[in-house]
């Protein structure tokens, strides 16, 4: 069978083999070609503003309802000796925003990283050098959303075991939101959300100060860096780069 995926955005297409689906000469009905995992080839291929491209391009498809057709089963098996992904996604562990899900992703595309917060330690940093570094990933993507249960813990100090200590990764964000940005409450939604893309831009710069590695590797353009705030009632994901 061969493989095929598809970049629905203008100007900045990824190529690949499709997957006919199993049963098609049977029924004599044609039906969807499923996308597979990434490929060796298609790796190489990517550059920092292509994995971009894509990311940006899944989440139109997650949002217009329109995802890939995908045969999990048979991309579990094509993955079965290697993996290729793009992209390492550092998210948030709310139930809301399944970071493939709504990037439109399968199996074998990206790394996912996810914890309350979308906040940055030492495992994860190095899961992103091994995903970067090792693996052949092009772009990291730190993305926070709206209304943000993590967020609101550190704005109103939540104390609960070691809960207490991840909130206090997000906490120096929030002295990144201008003073005037009042009531500086978890019932001021705007602050809220102004809290948690600071807290993006925040493990942004952090993944640069704390990464030999992967600094040298975004210095030199081998890979990208990008943060984002999805929506947890439109679906959107708004990137940002800076």
């Amino acid at each position: 069978m061969r493989l095929n995926k598809l970049n629905s955005v203008a100007g900045l297409l990824l190529t690949a083999v499709a997957v006919v689906a199993a049963g098609c000469q049977s029924t004599g009905k044609s039906t969807p070609a499923a996308v597979g995992p990434t490929t060796k080839q298609m790796q190489a291929s990517m550059t920092p503003q292509l994995a971009l491209a894509e990311l940006r391009a899944g989440n139109e498809r997650f949002v217009s309802g329109k995802p890939f057709h995908r045969n999990f089963a048979a991309s579990a098996k094509a993955s079965a000796s290697g993996q290729y992904p793009f992209a390492v996604v550092l998210s948030c562990l709310d139930s809301r925003q399944p970071i493939e899900i709504v990037l439109d992703q399968g199996i074998g595309d990206i790394f996912s990283a996810r914890v309350a917060g979308n906040v940055l330690n030492d495992d994860i940093l190095g899961s992103m050098e091994f995903g970067c570094k090792v693996s052949g990933a092009k772009l990291i993507a730190v993305i926070g959303h709206s209304n943000c249960g993590a967020i609101k813990g550190a704005i109103d100090d939540v104390e609960l075991g070691n809960l207490t200590e991840l909130l206090n990764k997000i906490k120096p964000a929030m002295d990144m939101v201008a003073a005037d940005a009042l009531p500086r409450t978890s019932k001021n939604y705007s602050f809220v959300d102004a809290v948690a893309e600071a807290n993006v831009r925040l493990v942004m710069q952090q993944i640069r100060d704390r990464s030999p590695v992967l600094r040298e590797m975004l210095d030199r353009g081998e890979i990208g860096l990008v943060g984002g705030m999805y929506d947890l009632e439109t679906g959107k994901v708004r990137f940002f780069e800076n």
